[in-house]
């Protein structure tokens, strides 16, 4: 996987950091985690089966692979739950992942610039649902970020399944860790921003990696409450550890601006429903979704009795 990397890497402006890219992210595969093991034998089993063409097909990335094991398949794909990011398809093999990332994708990519020739980085990529969707926008090449090593195994075991990959790879990096030079045409944030003790570093961080001219998508929870700027959360929100604080909309803007991005734009405002985010067999039998995480009395607030998340989307330009 490393070594597509490298041959895709060389032949943009990812050259001046590739090699760098690579060292660390093999000291992060060589890292002393117990699962490690596991993670290896499903992708070895994985390798068994017969690959297929990768398409768009919604709400599935589809693999048309022809006479895959499915129960074999099933079996070795269970061992890298629970799957977050999705859904795939693998022949007639459905995996509905927790989130259906293609409500998402389809709120984006009618706004921003043509991905097709561009440098991508999707930074929180998760196991590269997104990141494969923007390399099968034409990109050049797209580069998923993902501190979590588990999700990159799931990237390895959808990207060994797929006869002629596109340009998409994910490496188990931290954004900290991208030399900060101005490389990328387009840079994706989705999902992380909630989860930075220090907003202005992160965008200061996603900025300094951005071209002149390049294009931001950052999509974060926010609060939709009169006369309220932010909330920071005392404990979990919606369940969830480390949400350090939620701006309104305005203030969102405000971050934005004081950033120094140009030309901000808001997309989109959508209340998270168990449509989009929903436990499913893919996630493990005993891990919760959305519908556990809000007040059973009022949809409206968490179980913390905070405002039930809404997402926006903004764009905006170095």
């Amino acid at each position: 996987m490393l070594s597509d990397f490298y041959k895709c890497a060389t032949s943009t402006q990812l050259d001046l950091i590739c090699t760098q890219l690579i060292n660390l992210s093999t000291r992060a595969f060589n890292a002393n985690n117990g699962n490690i093991p596991k993670w290896e034998q499903a992708i070895e089993q994985i390798k068994t089966q017969n690959t297929g063409s990768l398409d768009f097909i919604t709400p599935y990335l589809n693999i048309s692979a022809h006479r895959i094991n499915n129960p074999t398949l099933e079996k070795s794909l269970k061992q890298l739950i629970p799957w977050r990011k999705g859904p795939y398809q693998i022949g007639d093999l459905q995996l509905d992942s927790e989130w259906r990332g293609d409500m998402k994708w389809h709120r984006i990519i009618p706004h921003i610039k043509p991905l097709k020739d561009k440098v991508v980085l999707d930074v929180g990529s998760g196991n590269g649902y997104f990141t494969y969707l923007m390399a099968m926008s034409n990109a050049k090449i797209a580069l998923g970020i993902e501190p979590f090593l588990l999700f990159n195994y799931q990237f390895q075991a959808i990207h060994t399944l797929i006869n002629n990959p596109p340009n998409a790879f994910v490496l188990p990096l931290r954004l900290e860790e991208i030399p900060q030079k101005p490389l990328f045409d387009t840079v994706f944030s989705m999902g992380v921003l909630y989860h930075q003790k220090d907003h202005r570093l992160h965008l200061k961080q996603l900025k300094d990696v951005m071209r002149l001219g390049g294009e931001l998508i950052l999509e974060t929870l926010i609060i939709d409450l009169e006369k309220v700027e932010k909330i920071i959360p005392k404990g979990r929100y919606a369940k969830m550890r480390n949400v350090y604080c939620l701006p309104s909309e305005n203030k969102l803007r405000t971050w934005l601006e004081d950033a120094e991005f140009k030309n901000i734009k808001l997309l989109n405002i959508t209340k998270t429903t168990s449509k989009e985010q929903r436990a499913t067999y893919w996630i493990g039998n005993n891990t919760q979704s959305l519908k556990d995480f809000l007040d059973p009395n009022n949809s409206d607030l968490t179980i913390e009795g905070l405002p039930a998340p809404k997402r926006a989307i903004f764009i905006c330009q170095k």
